[in-house]
């Protein structure tokens, strides 16, 4: 029963995501170079009603691990919302009062200066991103976590491309045996691929993403043929 709440649960999540145009399905230039056939924007997630439900995700996440933390570290940019949003929501649903903080882009130089905002980046630490395609962003802020001599004990990020980095092993799969940690993810494309598969207007966009990962995904995530796809002769 627990599994079948979690996977309606799932599907709920991305007919909001896909009606609310969070997956956008033309081609785009990722941040790595690869041109996709779609893309993942939590930028469009902006109104205060869309905050509240995305803390109360992560905080779920977060709650469910019981992973010990001291402070939650958002990545900039699109981190930065997602990290206030989730500590609200850990303190308003589950009493766990955390402070925050995250990165700029570059050091500033004149007023409080620094490179951090929010409180001291010490202690326990979990990083909060909101997806992950070749785990540049989440690297660079593990880089900034290490110069103040904290211990990263979890990663959370909403959406997980579940693409080849090198050696036909994923980001995910690279960062959690080089740094010990593991990263938790809401949702998957394993799962949206799931949830298109049973709409039939949307054939051409699930082959498109079929092809990208036949190029660009593990070889144990390359999904098999669906209805809409014709078997080679």
């Amino acid at each position: 029963m627990k599994n079948k709440m979690n996977k309606s649960s799932k599907k709920k999540i991305i007919k909001s995501l896909i009606n609310k145009k969070v997956f956008k399905f033309k081609k785009f230039i990722l941040k790595s170079g690869r041109i996709s056939p779609y893309f993942f924007n939590s930028g469009i997630l902006n109104t205060g009603n869309d905050l509240i439900q995305i803390g109360n995700l992560y905080a779920k996440e977060i709650k469910k691990t019981n992973i010990t933390f001291d402070v939650l570290f958002g990545t900039a940019y699109k981190g930065i919302p997602i990290v206030i949003a989730t500590a609200i929501a850990l303190s308003k649903n589950y009493n766990i009062n955390k402070p925050y903080c995250f990165n700029r882009k570059e050091i500033k130089k004149y007023g409080e200066q620094g490179k951090i905002i929010g409180c001291k980046l010490k202690g326990k630490v979990i990083i909060i991103d909101d997806v992950i395609t070749i785990g540049t962003a989440i690297k660079e802020s593990i880089s900034i976590l290490s110069q103040y001599k904290t211990i990263l004990t979890g990663i959370f990020v909403f959406f997980d491309r579940q693409e080849n980095k090198c050696n036909n092993m994923s980001a995910v799969q690279i960062i959690e045996k080089k740094y010990s940690c593991k990263i938790n993810k809401i949702i998957t494309l394993n799962n949206l691929i799931k949830y298109i598969k049973t709409k039939p207007k949307m054939k051409n966009e699930l082959n498109k993403i079929y092809s990208y990962q036949k190029q660009y995904g593990l070889k144990n995530k390359i999904f098999k043929l669906n209805k809409y796809q014709k078997k080679p002769e």
